[in-house]
């Protein structure tokens, strides 16, 4: 017998009634009215019509409305599908047809994009907006404030479907990762409560959103399976903000993807804005020695480097408090396993040899929605390949050597490099293009194009660069275009994208900040 759990339940159960739950610049709740708003929006949404299993999706700016709509879609047995805010509305116009979503929640400040993307999902019947002064969307369209009803608790159990994540991952075009609620539940176990020690007296503040796996558990999962508080933030991250959002609010953890970290030490922030915290996190994207020694000279605080996945929800190898090896990923999380595998799938016991990181855990998604092939290349029994490349140190700990592919990280973010070359190649003066990663010069990797102009059209890096912002979302544009008479091939015609990073590794690189 299948045995009955929901994940809003138990992260809304844990924390004293009165005790506050969330604080964002334009609201605090108590855990008592988390609850009592997560079941209002929960009888809203089964008054819409939404039934067990069906996706709703949000596009939504992170604060109280996106909060207890995500709850209140797992408490009425729904599943909810948050999405990114940076993309463009015939990209969430793809995701929305694809999870055949019904209903679709969003903030007014991206109504132009869900008009767009509702041209490409005649299956939304109804669209439910935070505020009333946006655009007309040609379908049932509702205010935040109408989601009444009686709370109906939709019956569901520990494998039950909880949540959708879309992800570009290790394959390129976006497909969602399928989680149940029992795995939320598994990532406040492990990471949260096993690394972090995360008790009702901590605060959390993030910059990744809540529609990162990465943020959702910063900014949901954790502060409130612990009974703590949320420190929401519905405005673009600068470190201005979220400096002085530190000096009012007094996180005592506090996460980021390296590029912020960076961000961080080349702005003027001063130097006690994070003197509350206790510890400061990093995921995303591998976190540089060099930036890790600079952050804990000027801001006094180690940073927990670690690796975590859509696929697998959050973090699963990190750095340990007390034990932090800079340059490395540390250590599998308890409840997780780890394998280093070669290219003929054997596993690498050997210290020193790189291979592919495979990783099995309680979080793993059960599969991508409607991927077949995806899915058997990525989820394989109980293991999950990541498409990282890693070796293992003699201390034990992993580090990491890159993507065994050629999909990169921006800022803690996947992108295709095929996107953004079929973007490029739009433009009349690009010829050929491929597009790579290069270090910056804190050592993080950026989208670099490489490109062969067409006859009788000269190359102009900011034009391209800007032609790239206007049709994709803006994480996912070049920071650097380089132009090539051609572009290196073997004698089949592949690119050689490995000749292509060497040839374009120091272009991103000027003098760090200090």
């Amino acid at each position: 017998m299948a045995t009955g759990f929901n994940a809003a339940e138990y992260l809304l159960s844990a924390g004293r009634p009165d005790a506050t739950a969330v604080v964002s610049p334009r609201r605090t709740l108590t855990y008592a009215e988390l609850a009592a708003e997560s079941r209002r929006v929960a009888g809203g949404l089964v008054e819409l019509g939404v039934r067990p299993e069906e996706r709703v999706m949000f596009c939504m700016v992170d604060d109280v409305e996106l909060l207890t709509g995500i709850l209140g879609a797992m408490l009425a047995g729904a599943v909810a599908v948050p999405v990114s805010t940076m993309v463009t509305g015939l990209e969430l116009g793809k995701m929305l047809a694809d999870s055949r979503a019904r209903l679709l929640c969003v903030s007014g400040e991206f109504a132009e994009q869900a008009v767009t993307a509702l041209g490409f999902a005649p299956e939304v019947t109804d669209v439910v907006l935070d505020r009333s002064d946006a655009a007309a969307f040609g379908v049932r369209t509702h205010e935040w404030s109408s989601l009444t009803g009686a709370f109906r608790s939709g019956q569901t159990w520990e494998d039950s479907p909880a949540l959708w994540l879309y992800t570009s991952g290790t394959t390129g075009q976006p497909k969602g990762a399928m989680h149940r609620h029992a795995s939320i539940r598994a990532v406040c176990e492990t990471y949260a409560r096993g690394v972090l020690a995360t008790t009702s007296v901590d605060r959390f503040l993030s910059v990744p959103k809540l529609f990162f796996a990465y943020g959702l558990g910063n900014s949901c999962f954790f502060p409130l399976g612990a009974g703590g508080t949320t420190l929401l933030e519905p405005a673009r991250p600068t470190p201005a903000l979220f400096a002085r959002r530190a000096r009012e609010e007094k996180p005592s953890l506090f996460f980021a993807v390296p590029t912020f970290y960076a961000a961080l030490l080349a702005s003027d922030v001063p130097d006690d804005s994070f003197s509350s915290v206790r510890h400061a996190v990093s995921a995303g994207e591998p976190l540089p020695a060099s930036l890790f020694e600079r952050f804990r000279a000027r801001f006094g605080l180690e940073i927990l480097d670690g690796i975590g996945s859509t696929e697998a929800l959050h973090i699963f190898l990190s750095n340990q408090p007390g034990a932090v090896r800079p340059g490395t990923t540390g250590v599998a999380v308890p409840g997780y396993s780890v394998q280093i595998r070669d290219e003929a799938g054997a596993v690498i016991d050997a210290a020193g040899k790189p291979g592919e990181l495979f990783v099995a855990g309680p979080s793993t998604a059960t599969g991508y929605w409607a991927r077949y092939d995806a899915t058997k290349l990525v989820f394989q029994g109980e293991w999950l390949r990541t498409g990282d490349s890693y070796v293992r140190n003699e201390d034990g700990t992993y580090s990491c050597l890159g993507r065994f592919g050629d999909m990169l990280k921006a800022g803690g973010i996947w992108v295709s490099p095929s996107e953004v070359e079929e973007r490029l190649r739009q433009h009349p003066a690009v010829a050929e293009v491929a597009v790579v990663a290069a270090p910056d010069a804190d050592g993080l990797d950026k989208p670099v194009a490489c490109v062969v102009a067409a006859p009788g059209f000269a190359v102009d890096p900011a034009e391209l660069i800007e032609f790239c912002r206007e049709g994709l979302a803006a994480f996912k544009r070049p920071r650097g275009v380089v132009e090539l008479a051609e572009l290196p091939k073997t004698a089949t015609g592949k690119i050689r994208r490995n000749v292509i990073r060497e040839q374009v590794r120091d272009v991103l690189r000027v003098v760090p900040s200090q």
